[in-house]
């Protein structure tokens, strides 16, 4: 383990926890590693999620109600 990381203490749900403790001997991972790993993917995924939130800051926002009513007159609905 290196110097670097931290101790924490989660609660899973012991269902959870058991594939986590079978997927860890299956691949020959650490559970700490696999957690680190899916924690890591998660907050790729919403880093993802800002940029293209960002990427679409300058669009013109449009209604719920808008929409309806643009996909009405159009004969979508």
């Amino acid at each position: 383990m290196s110097l670097m990381t931290k101790r924490a203490t989660i609660y899973l749900d012991p269902k959870l926890h058991r594939a986590l403790r079978i997927k860890s001997v299956e691949t020959s991972q650490s559970v700490s590693k696999l957690v680190n790993e899916a924690i890591t993917l998660s907050l790729a995924e919403d880093a993802e999620d800002l940029a293209a939130f960002e990427e679409r800051s300058h669009e013109r926002l449009v209604t719920f109600e808008k929409a309806l009513k643009e996909l009405k007159r159009d004969g979508k609905i």
